[in-house]
C-alpha cells in the first residue's frame, strides 16, 4: 500500500507545520513553544487525552480505536534542536541565531503530528495508539526522564516504535535491523597535572602537553590493539586543553572525548583499559592523571519480532525492494534505547535524499519525506491494532 490518499491531502499543511518548527527551533527541555503548538493540535483533532509535562516538558496523545481492544503502542518522534548557526539559506531558516534543526526532529514532530491527526480521525483499529513528543534528545536523556516518569505504566504501553530520517538514503526508502542498530555512547575526561615551568627550561617541568599528548596515542591503541576486530568500538579524544602561552609549559592538561560501543562486555573492558593506561602513563612521566568515565545512553536494540513487523509495514508504503532489512548497525547513539529497554519495539531510518549530514548547519529536513512518514505511523496502528 503507497501513501495514503488523506494522508496525501493534507501533507502541505504538516509540511508547513514542520516549517514553522524549523524557524523556531528549542534545545533540550525548553522546548516550551514546541509542546505548547503540540498539545493545541494534540487537542484540536480530538485526541482522548492530551498530558502535557511528561519527563519535563515532554506530550503524550492518547487515540482510542473505534474497535475494541485492549493493546497499546506507542509511536515516539523528539522535539529539539541543536546548538548550531544554520547555513541553509532557506526562507524557513531559523529565526535564532545559534539554533537550528540541524537533525531533522521538526520533521519528526510533524509527521507524528500528522499521524495523529489522520488517526483521530478515521480511528480504524482496536485498541489505542499513544503519540510520544520527547524533549531533550540531543544528549539531555528526555527519552530516559519520560520512561522514569512511568510513562509506559501510566499509557499501558505494549509496544514502542520510533523513526529518524537518515541523510544519504534516497527518499522513498527505509533502513532497519534487528538487534544492536545505534551505539552506546559514553563521555570521558581525562586531567593530567604536572608541574610547570618556563618554556626554555623543560627539564624542571613535568610537561602535560607532552605527557597528555603520549596519552592520546595510547588511547588510540585500545580499539586497535586490545579490543577484539570483530567487535566494534570508537574512541575518540575531541578536546585537548592546555595553556594560554607560547613560552610557558602548563601545569595542567585536559583530554574530552567519547567511546561508542555495542557489546557491554567491550564497554566495560575500554573503560577499564581507559584507566590502566592512564595509570601507566602517570607512572611513567610522575604526573598526576585522573580519568572521569560517564556513561551516557545505552545501545539502541530492536526487538525481533518488531522489527519484522516495521520492516513488513515499511515494505507496504515504499514496496520491498526500497526497504533494506540489514542496514549497518550506526556509532550514533539515540535515548529511545531507554524506551526499548521497558518495552519491545523498533527503531526504524527513513531516507533523506542527498542532504547535507546530521548536525551539519546546512542539513535540513526533506519534506518530500513527509507523506511517507506519516503514512507509515498510520499503517502500523492500523495493521498492528487490526480487529
Amino acid at each position: 500500500m503507497p501513501v495514503l490518499n488523506r494522508i496525501a491531502e493534507f501533507a502541505d499543511e504538516v509540511t508547513a507545520w514542520r516549517r514553522d518548527l524549523h524557524e523556531h527551533p528549542e534545545l533540550d527541555y525548553d522546548v516550551h513553544r514546541t509542546a505548547g503548538i503540540v498539545a493545541d493540535k494534540l487537542k484540536a483533532f480530538g485526541c482522548d487525552e492530551v498530558v502535557t509535562g511528561i519527563g519535563r516538558t515532554g506530550v503524550v496523545g492518547v487515540i482510542k480505536g473505534r474497535l475494541p481492544g485492549n493493546k497499546v503502542i506507542g509511536l515516539r518522534a523528539d522535539m529539539d534542536a541543536l546548538p548550531i548557526v544554520e547555513a541553509t539559506g532557506k526562507a524557513y531558516a531559523s529565526k535564532t541565531s545559534g539554533k537550528m534543526h540541524a537533525c531533522g526532529h521538526d520533521g519528526h514532530t510533524s509527521m507524528l503530528l500528522g499521524a495523529a491527526k489522520y488517526l483521530a480521525e478515521t480511528r480504524n483499529f482496536a485498541g489505542t495508539a499513544i503519540v510520544i513528543f520527547q524533549p531533550a534528545e540531543e544528549g539531555g536523556g528526555g527519552g530516559k526522564a519520560m520512561v522514569d516518569d512511568g510513562m509506559m505504566a501510566r499509557f499501558n504501553v505494549d509496544e514502542v516504535y520510533g523513526m529518524h530520517n537518515l541523510p544519504g538514503m534516497p527518499v522513498g526508502q527505509f533502513g532497519v535491523r534487528s538487534g544492536p542498530i545505534m551505539a552506546a555512547a559514553d563521555k570521558f575526561e581525562i586531567r593530567v597535572e604536572g608541574k610547570g615551568a618556563h618554556a626554555a627550561m623543560p627539564h624542571l617541568s613535568i610537561d602535560t602537553v607532552y605527557i597528555a599528548s603520549q596519552l592520546v596515542i595510547a588511547l588510540q591503541g585500545i580499539v586497535s590493539r586490545n579490543v577484539d576486530p570483530l567487535e566494534s568500538a570508537v574512541l575518540s579524544v575531541t578536546t585537548f586543553n592546555a595553556g594560554d602561552a607560547f613560552n610557558v609549559l602548563p601545569q595542567d592538561a585536559v583530554l574530552r572525548g567519547t567511546v561508542r560501543t555495542f557489546n557491554p562486555d567491550v564497554q566495560d573492558y575500554v573503560e577499564k583499559r581507559m584507566q590502566e593506561v592512564s595509570d601507566a602513563v602517570a607512572a611513567m612521566h610522575g604526573a598526576k592523571i585522573t580519568l572521569s568515565y560517564r556513561r551516557g545512553y545505552p545501545v539502541t536494540t530492536n526487538h525481533a519480532d518488531q522489527t519484522e513487523f516495521a520492516a513488513k509495514i515499511a515494505s507496504e508504503i515504499a514496496g520491498p525492494e526500497r526497504v533494506n532489512r540489514a542496514i549497518a548497525p550506526m556509532m550514533g547513539a539515540e535515548d529511545f534505547s531507554y524506551m526499548l529497554n521497558e518495552r519491545p519495539g523498533c527503531f526504524i531510518f527513513v531516507g533523506n535524499g542527498n542532504s547535507a549530514g546530521l548536525h551539519h548547519p546546512a542539513y535540513d529536513f526533506d519534506d518530500s519525506v513527509i507523506p511517507l512518514g506519516v503514512s507509515y505511523w498510520a499503517r502500523l496502528v492500523e495493521t498492528g491494532l487490526a480487529g
